[in-house]
């Protein structure tokens, strides 16, 4: 069985977060062109992550029917494809449509790369790669506004979904010369492609249960920050395009540095500690965003700081959580990775997605919208990882850390 090469595992998974992030600057103007309510251009984002979501079901027993790189390949011509169709898009629900379709092509891709790591490496080895993996997506958020603001102010906003078709372009041809099938032979793929007993093991394990809800909490903790940021900050503050870019570069780049320093913090505490001390990271984000929006704090700091420095706790909080809640998540299912990892997606993603267009239904301004968001599901949790008697729910025999 060949190693799969990180770096061309990278190259996977940065196609999702270059669909969510390259083009956040454009939406206000997005939203004038397609004359549209800010609740609905933030709906390109949330559709975007839901298709991502409930498609990794129907991609996931593909990618162990018929292998990781026949996957990888299908999603990367999709991604180009839906692509090129936004870039010409005339009206909203046809943008909406092509929406979808990179959803399905970035959980494909997306998929392969997660699938790919627990193939190849051994458990002890996987939160470290997942953390990695989750550090290269982190990079997108802290180039693409930036790119994506200087495209759209040169050429207009479609002008980042051309680039998104030339990226794929590349990628197809580093795929289509570097991956090899990483598929085990022992991965279960046969009968039918859809059958419940294909999902029931996994969604009667408690470790994943428990693992993928906390994915799906620090998930819809950051749509919320990236979906509400443009209208808050360009919007509401009047910040320009690129000022916004530069700082929601500013906090990728902290999770960028979170994310590679997230496997030491892992080795020291271990998976579980290491969890729990994201939740907190996450109610001090809510604590934090409430006192910045006291009207003395605003005197003192500019407005988009106050917005936006909390957020920092937050990148922190979804570096350190991500790569052992995944690594628990999936630690028992080596002989159908590609379901569980698609299982795992489709709560992440789809489950956040649902929690985020909720809260968009309400009347709340963007950072009460946030801290409602980092607030509740992560108290829950971190109560639930207190108790004693619920300790099958997250506690894992090999999970040894530094306090036990």
């Amino acid at each position: 069985m060949p190693k799969a090469s990180l770096p061309v595992l990278m190259m996977l998974v940065l196609l999702s977060p270059l669909a969510i992030d390259i083009y956040l600057p454009s939406m206000p103007a997005m939203a004038l062109e397609f004359s549209i309510s800010n609740s609905q251009i933030q709906s390109t984002l949330v559709l975007f992550l839901f298709s991502m979501g409930i498609g990794q079901i129907l991609i996931g027993p593909l990618a162990d029917k018929f292998g990781r790189r026949p996957v990888a390949l299908f999603g990367v011509l999709l991604y180009g494809f839906s692509s090129l169709l936004a870039a010409t898009a005339n009206d909203f629900e046809l943008l909406l449509l092509a929406r979808v379709l990179q959803g399905l092509a970035a959980c494909a891709t997306s998929i392969v790369a997660f699938s790919a790591v627990r193939d190849c490496f051994a458990p002890n080895e996987t939160a470290k790669l997942y953390s990695y993996l989750n550090g290269a997506i982190c990079v997108i958020p802290a180039l693409a506004p930036s790119l994506g603001g200087m495209l759209a102010l040169q050429f207009g906003w479609r002008s980042n979904f051309i680039f998104m078709s030339l990226f794929a372009v590349v990628v197809m041809t580093i795929i289509s010369l570097r991956f090899n099938e990483t598929k085990p032979e022992h991965t279960v793929s046969d009968g039918k492609l859809y059958h419940w007993s294909r999902y029931l093991p996994i969604l009667t394990e408690p470790h994943f249960l428990f693992y993928s809800f906390s994915c799906m909490t620090a998930m819809a903790a950051i749509l919320c920050y990236v979906s509400y940021s443009p209208v808050w900050l360009i919007d509401h503050l009047g910040v320009s395009e690129l000022y916004f870019s530069g700082l929601f570069a500013l906090n990728a780049f902290i999770n960028i540095l979170a994310c590679f320093i997230a496997p030491s913090i892992c080795k020291k505490l271990g998976n579980r500690h290491t969890v729990m001390t994201a939740f907190s990271l996450f109610v001090a984000t809510a604590i934090l965003i409430l006192l910045f929006q006291n009207p003395t704090i605003i005197q003192v700091l500019p407005p988009s700081f106050a917005f936006m420095l909390p957020m920092m706790l937050l990148c922190i909080g979804f570096a350190l959580l991500l790569g052992p809640a995944t690594s628990m998540a999936l630690a028992a299912f080596g002989h159908r990775a590609g379901t569980a990892t698609a299982l795992l997606g489709c709560i992440q993603m789809s489950g956040a997605a649902l929690i985020s267009g909720l809260v968009q239904q309400t009347s709340l301004s963007a950072p009460n919208a946030i801290a409602l968001v980092c607030c509740i599901a992560p108290l829950v949790l971190i109560i639930v990882m207190k108790q004693p008697r619920l300790a099958h729910w997250h506690h894992h025999d090999t999970d040894v850390s530094a306090a036990s």
